[in-house]
């Protein structure tokens, strides 16, 4: 029989060979297993080499208090920098103003007692503005293995419910099909802009700042399958 005549069948099925066409899916809850923090720190001068100077410094700052927290931070990264000249809007020529300064760097920490207190740690800081957190399950979590497992599960069991109510039982599995229906991988309250947004100007108070207490947010976990099975030929 020539490809196409057996693709055909296969999708078709035949009297002999009668197919089911199914989806099973899961919709799971967990806890977050990773927490990302977005902090942008901040300088601004007359001078571009002591706006340079004061951006260093506080991006040191920065790194170093993070850093302080050890396994706690899983990953570090710098994901922006820039230092642009801003004109003045009258008067001859082109003169600088001043000079605004920007280093974006990225933490994610797997110890949520410790991102609160870090958290307002960095939003303390001069010119220092957090944002977050985005809550999260890693790639390798079991959650997801268990999602696509019950997706499976769902298939069969409404394949079998289907063959049921024709009087007859399923025969062979023809094909199983995964639709990536995965939840996305970082999820928050407020879409992009995170949960948490706190910047402190160079001439905040220097009264200390109480712990953040942040309620991680439960994980929404999605699975789908489209699975073909073959039934026995019923009676009708």
């Amino acid at each position: 029989m020539p490809d196409d005549d057996q693709n055909s069948s296969r999708s078709s099925g035949t009297p002999d060979a009668p197919r089911l066409a199914v989806r099973g899916e899961a919709h799971l809850e967990a806890e977050p297993e990773l927490a990302r923090i977005g902090i942008t720190t901040q300088a601004r001068g007359t001078d571009r080499r002591t706006t340079l100077d004061d951006l260093t410094r506080r991006n040191t700052t920065v790194l170093d208090l993070i850093k302080g927290y050890g396994e706690a931070v899983e990953k570090l990264e710098t994901g922006a920098f820039s230092l642009t000249p801003e004109f003045t809007k009258h008067g001859r020529g082109e003169r600088v103003r001043t000079y605004h300064g920007r280093v974006h760097i990225t933490a994610e920490l797997s110890d949520f007692t410790a991102l609160g207190e870090l958290t307002t740690r960095l939003a303390d800081l001069d010119l220092t503005r957090v944002d977050g957190p985005w809550w999260s399950l890693r790639p390798t979590s079991p959650v997801h293995a268990r999602a696509r497992r019950q997706a499976v599960h769902d298939a069969v069991q409404r394949a079998r419910e289907y063959a049921e109510a024709l009087g007859t039982t399923l025969a062979a599995l023809v094909d199983l099909t995964d639709t990536g229906a995965d939840a996305p991988a970082w999820m928050s309250h407020e879409g992009s802009r995170g949960l948490f947004r706190a910047a402190r100007a160079a001439d905040g108070a220097d009264d200390p700042v109480p712990v953040l207490d942040l309620e991680p947010q439960r994980q929404q976990v999605q699975a789908a399958v489209n699975a073909g099975f073959t039934l026995h030929p019923p009676t009708l």
